[in-house]
């Protein structure tokens, strides 16, 4: 069973991802709406959640550990590959293989928490993989706020993308990393604002492609039987809505 954990709801994009990807296979879901959003927390505080949000998964049957929140990828992946013995796969370094490959110009935006953003890891894994490239990020704490409130298509939200989208306009990137699992619930908007010139990178979409690649490696088998189960630490009915619009269908959310 793969086991997923978010802040919130965001992370369901890559549950969203991988069901599509690896249909065969069984999710276990773990969202910390009570706590969200992560990205304002500080590195330690962060960790914690993480680690606990991972002993959870394990003792629910996980075998392998996705971290599905770039704020807790960003300053939490180490210590949970100390402290536990599965498989833990990381959102960040998926998205910038992909964001290397992509961009023409090597000019790379990233958008994100503010923890994600400080950490500066997108930026250290950027350069690593290409020297040459430039990287510009943008902190936008708004963003995950919004979506968790049910607030992907209201005018202030679209006033908000704009205004942090602005700078790294200006900078004539060519490629944008989403450098958060919720901001694929703006996807759109966002495309909209930066120019259809730029091309996104979902870190979602980019996750479930290198769990494809890690599980056929492994030669992990599928599930006998598939079954997806969903907790939230604080159910919502903002949080039903949005999980079921990720989906396409109802889902059910239950608490631990």
């Amino acid at each position: 069973m793969i086991g997923i954990f978010d802040s919130g709801i965001g992370g369901l994009t890559v549950a969203r991802a991988i069901e599509k990807l690896l249909p065969q296979y069984s999710l276990l879901y773990f969202g910390d709406t009570a706590r969200t959003p992560y990205g304002t927390k500080s590195a330690e505080v962060i960790t914690q959640y993480s680690l606990r949000n991972t002993e959870f998964l394990l003792q629910n049957g996980a075998e392998l550990i996705i971290i599905g929140c770039n704020s807790a990828s960003s300053v939490a992946t180490q210590r949970l590959r100390d402290a536990f013995d599965v498989p833990i796969l990381e959102v960040i370094t998926p998205a910038a293989q992909t964001a290397v490959t992509t961009s023409s110009s090597g000019r790379i935006g990233v958008i994100g928490t503010r923890a994600t953003i400080l950490s500066s890891v997108y930026e250290n894994t950027l350069k690593t993989l290409s020297p040459q490239c430039r990287v510009f990020s943008r902190p936008c704490p708004l963003l995950v706020p919004l979506v968790e409130e049910g607030w992907s298509n209201k005018r202030e939200t679209k006033m908000i993308i704009r205004r942090y989208l602005q700078p790294l306009k200006d900078k004539q990137i060519d490629t944008l990393i989403l450098g958060c699992t919720h901001y694929p619930l703006l996807k759109n908007l966002i495309q909209k604002r930066i120019g259809d010139r730029v091309r996104l990178i979902d870190s979602s979409i980019e996750t479930a492609k290198t769990l494809r690649q890690h599980l056929r490696m492994a030669n992990v088998q599928p599930s006998r039987t598939v079954q997806h189960r969903i907790f939230l630490s604080d159910v919502t009915d903002s949080a039903r809505h949005a999980a079921s619009s990720i989906f396409n269908h109802t889902v059910e959310l239950a608490s631990p």
